[in-house]
């Protein structure tokens, strides 16, 4: 096989499939997705450049990304190859669906690739707790908490959900906001989405609020036609809702938009908050009340420590991120 044949195969340019084997950024992650499962199914390396590349993949840490419409993980994935850039490791980025089995995925990466670490944007403990131990090299969750899961190889980077859903349901309870819808993902799935809810339920506790947060749930998916769709069954319920937490600043621009589209307004007739602080929320008409979570710093500590395990040796670390709560513009007092 050649690098004609990988292109014709993935349906790139020889130009393309050629910054992929150079490891280079200005490539989209479909296409580095693409010809990346190509070379690793037919086991390709170059003839001229053949010591290169196998110093180069045996100095690989891999990055699993779940789900494609998450623009904070987008956000964070930028930051960790920028990260890495500045070291003697590159960087492979695979993207899975939100509810994949990351842990089974990683496994068949690690024995095809052979990495030296592994990062894992988002995780379902469920998956760990039932396959990780095949795993033993170093990896870092990213915005999951992994203390519990006890595994030596397996540190953690992350903001505290519970504590951060509950501070922004607190805020729309400080506002007046009495009856308040909440789209998020499947609990059964999402384990953020299950801690985000509990923070719900604290809130909720705290403040009196007679009803259980499940009673104003809708689920969705991760991405703006998800959040949509959930938006308008909620709508639907005539739950006399005057406020909405969505678990991403995707799924509230999404819901804005069911909003709008029945004629209402917001803040006007429904305030809105969301979640994750992604550059779009504060530019966004209007600017979103939402969680910020600190992206740079989740991205650079990942690596740093990844880094710190493998080169060091160093033991698992477990690293909670402060958040913000942004105002914005979304939310209005009653």
């Amino acid at each position: 096989m050649t690098i004609k044949d990988i292109a014709k195969e993935s349906g790139y340019s020889v130009s393309t499939v050629s910054r992929v084997l150079n490891n280079r950024r200005d490539v989209s992650p479909e296409a580095k997705k693409r010809i990346d499962e190509i070379v690793a199914a037919h086991n390709f390396v170059p003839n001229n450049n053949a010591k290169h590349l196998k110093q180069m993949i045996t100095k690989t840490i891999l990055v699993l990304v779940k789900g494609n419409s998450n623009m904070l993980f987008a956000s964070i994935v930028e930051e960790i190859q920028k990260t890495v850039e500045k070291t003697k490791y590159a960087v492979s980025i695979y993207y899975l669906d939100e509810d994949a089995n990351e842990v089974e995925q990683a496994i068949t990466l690690m024995r095809e690739r052979k990495p030296l670490g592994m990062l894992f944007l988002g995780g379902n403990p469920q998956f760990f707790q039932k396959e990780f131990d095949q795993i033993r090299i170093p990896c870092v969750l990213v915005t999951n908490q992994g203390e519990k899961m006890g595994f030596g190889n397996l540190s953690s980077v992350a903001t505290d959900d519970v504590e951060a859903s509950m501070c922004a349901v607190d805020f729309l309870i400080g506002r007046g906001h009495r009856r308040i819808g909440i789209l998020g993902g499947d609990t059964t799935l999402s384990h953020t989405s299950k801690q985000r809810l509990e923070g719900c339920r604290k809130s909720f506790e705290k403040n009196g609020l007679a009803e259980e947060p499940e009673a104003f749930y809708e689920k969705a998916r991760f991405s703006y036609e998800s959040s949509y769709q959930a938006m308008n069954r909620l709508l639907d319920r005539n739950l006399n809702i005057t406020a909405v937490f969505a678990m991403s600043d995707v799924m509230a621009v999404g819901a804005v938009r069911a909003i709008r589209d029945r004629g209402l307004q917001v803040p006007e007739d429904i305030s809105i908050i969301g979640f994750d602080g992604i550059p779009l929320a504060n530019y966004y008409n209007p600017k979103l009340a939402t969680v910020k979570q600190q992206y740079q710093i989740l991205a650079v500590r990942s690596v740093e420590i990844l880094l710190g395990a493998i080169d060091l040796k160093k033991p698992a670390v477990y690293e909670i991120i402060p958040f913000e709560l942004v105002a914005g513009e979304s939310v209005k007092q009653i």
